[in-house]
């Protein structure tokens, strides 16, 4: 009697019930809200219901399988403070690091030579001039100065670096930044805070070596500016001008360096996500092409390394052209003697007008090539260096694949 009377539907409840099942069907694809269940049969109708929110998640479900088959490129985890194992970091750091210094350093004096000079010669011309009247050691006039207070100024300012970074990191993503902006931010308070701290070192170390560099040049330097080498040149503007003869330039130093490294970590992290995009478009336009729907793609270390490298190039260029009349002031601030009444120093103002007095305010502008050359090349060494150390100094080493 049971199956009798279950099995018997009448006309309209099976009009109403295929009315359902198409209405369901649409919904389902189009997302639409799900429809009223009407049915005469509670059990039905709670089967219906069930069958609608399966179906939605299966939609849901495939949706994002959708999504996942598009070109996806899994990009190595960014190693922060706690996971670097610090005395292995440090180490490195100073070893590679004066290997990049050593590559750098004739392109750096060629640079000041050419800032400190009264009239425009090109950075070639420069070069060979010091050759043939002084040796090829001569491109390496200071070195040993500057690689003395080079290693503990990289320590403090990689140090001082990572721990804002992560520090700054945290505290904006924790407020509900988006992690692209969030990066961004952190990597220019940690360039910002970094360039602050290593100028406690590094501008004595720049004023000595820089004192060394442009020995033998034909410039408005006073006659005594002869040094047998970095401690007697130390010696001497200490018995000069004092303790503060060796900050020299460390107000415009900051104001140069500080933005500096602000604009071009936060440029870095920006230029990093965009040659990723770039690539990933690339490869997603090649893929449809193929006809083929899932691809996820790891790169391998040189490939990190590569876009790294082009990253820090984009930014290093920009860097150099945005700030390079501060850093000519500031050379000519740390190097050049006083002129008149045995002032210790020129003023900036003084500076600026001997500048605009020589050349014009392109006279700002000496020694751009080079030293858009400089930091182009020092950033692409530095951050791939500074990349594989940290790589190489993590505790584990699968955190960063």
């Amino acid at each position: 009697m049971r199956n009798e009377t279950s099995n018997s539907i009448p006309p309209h409840a099976l009009q109403h019930r295929i009315s359902f099942s198409q209405t369901l069907a649409r919904s389902v694809l189009t997302g639409a809200p799900s429809p009223a269940v009407t049915t005469d049969d509670g059990r039905l109708s709670r089967k219906l219901e069930t069958l609608f929110d399966r179906l939605k998640v299966a939609k849901m479900d495939l949706s994002a399988d959708e999504e996942e088959s598009a070109q996806e490129i899994h990009i190595p985890a960014d190693i922060n403070w706690e996971m670097l194992d610090k005395s292995k970091f440090f180490f490195l750091g100073a070893a590679l690091f004066s290997g990049v210094s050593a590559t750098l350093y004739p392109v750096v004096l060629v640079k000041t030579r050419q800032q400190v000079a009264q009239s425009q010669v090109s950075g070639i011309r420069t070069a060979f001039s010091i050759v043939k009247h002084d040796g090829f050691r001569a491109l390496y006039r200071g070195f040993g100065t500057s690689l003395m207070g080079t290693i503990p100024a990289r320590a403090l300012y990689m140090a001082a670096l990572e721990v804002t970074k992560s520090n700054v990191g945290s505290a904006t993503v924790s407020l509900g930044v988006p992690d692209p902006t969030a990066a961004a931010i952190a990597n220019a308070v940690a360039g910002l805070t970094a360039a602050m701290a290593a100028q406690l070192v590094w501008t004595p170390i720049d004023v000595v070596s820089q004192r060394l560099m442009i020995q033998g040049m034909n410039s408005s330097c006073s006659s005594h500016c002869r040094y047998k080498n970095g401690i007697d040149a130390f010696r001497k503007i200490v018995h000069r001008d004092g303790p503060k003869g060796l900050y020299r330039g460390f107000g415009i130093s900051i104001l140069t360096y500080a933005p500096s490294n602000a604009v071009w970590w936060a440029s870095y992290s920006v230029a990093q996500r965009l040659v990723w995009g770039g690539i990933g478009c690339y490869l997603s336009k090649k893929d449809d092409e193929g006809n083929n729907n899932s691809i996820t793609i790891r790169p391998d270390s040189k490939t990190v390394m590569a876009v790294q490298g082009v990253s820090a190039a984009m930014a290093g260029g920009i860097s150099a052209l945005i700030t390079m009349p501060l850093d000519t002031i500031k050379t000519r601030l740390q190097v050049l003697d006083g002129e008149e009444k045995g002032r210790c120093g020129p003023m900036i103002g003084q500076t600026v007008r001997n500048l605009v007095k020589e050349g014009g305010w392109l006279a700002c502008y000496r020694g751009l090539g080079p030293r858009w050359a400089s930091m182009s090349m020092s950033a692409t060494t530095m951050i791939t260096t500074y990349e594989f150390v940290k790589r190489l100094s993590a505790k584990n080493h699968e955190s960063w694949t």
